[in-house]
């Protein structure tokens, strides 16, 4: 059963679809679950976090048609399941604020596409002599992958923040915005101290098709927007831009042990590799656009959400990075520097270790080929109340604790520059 879209082509509507929480406690149980994963694009069922392996948990969301089926799933497999979110349209419907902002760019509310990029060629003109409009290629439906250069002096070493490459984790640019216009405007002494000290390059969405289909369209879309194949006589569409970067791209492919489990995604799956690394027009520019920077590079960071997490690389067994203790000891600084505004806690790990396994992506390439000595990937806000659906009104808050994370990891890391 294909989800519903509104009439006249209008944007796709998740009345009644749920989102349940379940922790498999054995791997068979973890095994159906990917079993079911890699088959369910479209169908109704959709994971929002992997299906890992024994006593991890995993978020799947349910339309109404489809519950009656994977309830008696659930209580085939014995599964534990808790119900989450029990109407995911209701949490669209009230995700960004009633009233609009005065300010023509604020972080109360989410902004599309045109609204960012406009904001991006502003900050040129209106800071001259330190912005540079950067643009890093274009995606396959044509739009820029637009983003900037903050630079105050020649000579510094450079940071890299680059935040949308999964289309529906709003909260993303939303924070990568937030802290280009700190580092803008920001009095604040550690603010001023790394804004002088390093050049900033901050592309805040690099999935610009999917950003903007999941605007016009489909609000919980996650990957690309080209056309990929077909799959059971379905149409497919969108590569995992995230696992399409030559890294190890598309790795492990077999159960590793009997706490994991991993398998290769099909061209519908919302995991899906692609037909080879770097296949896509946005991975393929931006990769070349940052392979020119690689020798003052000293920083990457991309942000995603949802979980709370700070995940430094690699996302594949058997591989470490020779500087593996110097990226959890900053991975650790940034977590606890986060955790004093608001009391919030993320996890600091290898991606591999308290994530998944997810071979290609973007910080791994950026580490273990591009050589940046330092990557991390940073899961926002929240732990899944909201997952992908996070209100406005929390844009600031996890906006501004970020922003001390990231300069309490620039700090940590910088000791080893």
């Amino acid at each position: 059963m294909r989800l519903a879209a509104a009439a006249l082509g209008g944007r796709q509507r998740y009345d009644g679809h749920r989102v349940y929480r379940l922790r498999p406690a054995s791997m068979e149980q973890a095994r159906a679950l990917r079993s079911l994963q890699g088959r369910s694009a479209d169908t109704g069922v959709s994971f929002w976090t992997e299906a890992r392996g024994a006593n991890c948990s995993v978020d799947v969301m349910v339309s109404p048609h489809e519950l009656p089926g994977f309830m008696l799933l659930v209580d085939e497999l014995r599964l534990h399941s808790e119900l989450y979110i029990e109407d995911v349209q209701r949490l669209i419907d009230n995700e960004q604020p009633k009233m609009k902002s005065q300010a023509s760019f604020s972080w109360d509310r989410y902004y599309g596409l045109e609204q960012i990029q406009a904001w991006l060629r502003s900050l040129s003109s209106q800071y001259p002599s330190v912005v540079t409009l950067l643009d890093a290629g274009s995606s396959y439906e044509g739009r820029r992958i637009l983003g900037v250069r903050l630079s105050h002096k020649a000579g510094n070493k450079a940071v890299f923040i680059e935040g949308g490459i999964h289309a529906r984790e709003w909260i993303s640019p939303a924070t990568v915005t937030y802290i280009l216009n700190q580092l803008l405007t920001s009095t604040d002494s550690q603010v001023k101290s790394a804004v002088l000290g390093y050049d900033w390059y901050i592309f805040p969405s690099t999935n610009p098709d999917g950003y903007e289909y999941t605007h016009t369209t489909n609000r919980m879309w996650r990957k690309s927007r080209r056309q990929v194949g077909s799959d059971n006589g379905q149409v497919c569409y969108g590569v995992d831009l995230n696992r399409n970067w030559a890294f190890h791209w598309n790795g492990e492919t077999i159960f590793r042990s009997e706490n994991e489990v991993i398998s290769t995604a099909a061209p519908c799956s919302e995991t899906y590799p692609g037909p080879s690394a770097f296949s896509e027009a946005e991975t393929s520019s931006l990769s070349s656009y940052i392979g020119n920077l690689t020798s003052t590079l000293k920083l990457y960071i991309s942000f995603h959400s949802y979980g709370q997490k700070i995940l430094a690389p690699y996302g594949v067994y058997g591989v470490e990075p020779s500087n593996e203790a110097a990226l959890l000891s900053a991975g650790k600084a940034a977590a606890a520097a986060l955790a004093k505004r608001y009391g919030t806690e993320y996890e600091v790990g290898s991606i591999v270790d308290i994530e998944y396994v997810a071979p290609g992506s973007s910080v791994d390439w950026a580490r273990g080929t591009a050589d940046v000595p330092f990557a991390f990937a940073y899961e926002l806000r929240d732990s899944g109340q909201y997952g992908f659906l996070l209100p406005a009104v929390q844009i600031l808050p996890t906006s501004q604790e970020t922003l001390d994370s990231v300069l309490a990891l620039l700090a940590e890391a910088s000791k080893s520059f």
